[in-house]
């Protein structure tokens, strides 16, 4: 377990285990003129009389290339757990190891588990959000960094499992696409397991070396003990220059030398990029986080109306997103 923890804190992107399986996978004496003149006679025939032909069955067979599936609950193997701080877990899910966990950058799955029944003794689920912190191209695994709350309903579902038990998934449900240098610089504020999606994009653009994007990260936890995932965070901050984080404590101990309090209006001034059509902040935390720092999203989960810090600081609903 131990070792599994190291590879999670240390890799870039997060490694498969090791003992993972992997799947491996009449000439005719034509002149090649003729070869070359059959298949363009029979390419375009083929184009011609049936267009959509082609592309329907591209997308079918990267449909088979894809394990989740968007309009249906499928099940997933926990494979192991890994304690990464006193409430956080981190729980890889197995799957066919010739597929990817379909995601793009930046987006999430829906997690449901039962939860009692209903007056007519239907089963009920609670339902939950969550973005895998493995990378997008991994095959065979996505790993999940959830936060297990005494009153939560699915962080304690996930507390339960042990390796073998299964959990439902669907998606993927889209957050914003991130491309390659869609802008030149990105700031984020995170909270706690804010960090998962922000994380998402990070290693995104740090392992395109044609991407030039420069990120800056704000990640405010309550003390220096519950900074996930911080060894990575800063092994990916030493071995790349375009990505600068500043972290802040609400209970600092003595020896911390980071930041002290809740996220600032000089924070955001002095750590993150200034406002600007070729700026993007996206923020991710706890609702009391989200209230200070950007206002909470609508009723209907659109963004919302921008508030807090970073209107004060001269930023633009166009320029903020919330996850």
């Amino acid at each position: 377990m131990a070792a599994f923890l190291r590879r999670v804190v240390r890799a870039t992107p997060i490694a498969s285990f090791s003992g993972q399986s992997k799947s491996s996978y009449t000439n005719f004496r034509l002149p090649f003129t003729a070869i070359a003149a059959i298949s363009g006679g029979v390419s375009y025939l083929y184009y011609c009389s049936s267009p959509n032909l082609v592309h329907s069955q591209q997308v079918e067979e990267e449909s088979k290339n894809i394990a989740l599936v968007p309009e249906k609950w499928v099940e997933f193997k926990l494979q192991d757990t890994a304690r990464v701080s006193h409430n956080t877990h981190l729980f890889r899910f197995s799957f066919d190891p010739t597929q990817k966990l379909g995601l793009d950058v930046a987006s999430c799955i829906l997690t449901r588990a039962p939860f009692g029944e209903d007056a007519e003794g239907k089963p009920k689920f609670v339902i939950r959000p969550y973005t895998p912190i493995s990378d997008t191209e991994s095959k065979g695994y996505f790993d999940l960094l959830i936060k297990v709350y005494p009153e939560g309903k699915m962080s304690q579902h996930f507390a339960s499992l042990k390796p073998g038990d299964v959990v439902e998934v669907k998606g993927p449900i889209e957050k914003i696409r991130y491309t390659p240098n869609m802008k030149k610089h990105i700031g984020m504020i995170a909270g706690g397991t804010g960090i998962t999606p922000m994380l998402q994009v990070i290693e995104a653009i740090l392992k395109n070396p044609d991407d030039k994007t420069q990120i800056s990260l704000l990640y405010a936890n309550v003390s220096p003990d519950d900074i996930l995932l911080k060894q990575k965070l800063d092994i990916l901050a030493t071995s790349h220059p375009n990505l600068k984080i500043f972290y802040t404590v609400d209970s600092p101990t003595k020896n911390w030398k980071g930041g002290a309090g809740y996220i600032s209006k000089d924070m955001v001034v002095k750590g993150l990029p200034g406002p600007s059509d070729d700026t993007l902040i996206l923020v991710c935390g706890p609702p009391g986080m989200m209230i200070n720092v950007s206002g909470e999203k609508a009723k209907d989960w659109s963004q919302g109306e921008l508030s807090g810090i970073l209107k004060e600081a001269g930023y633009t609903e166009q320029m903020v997103y919330k996850f």
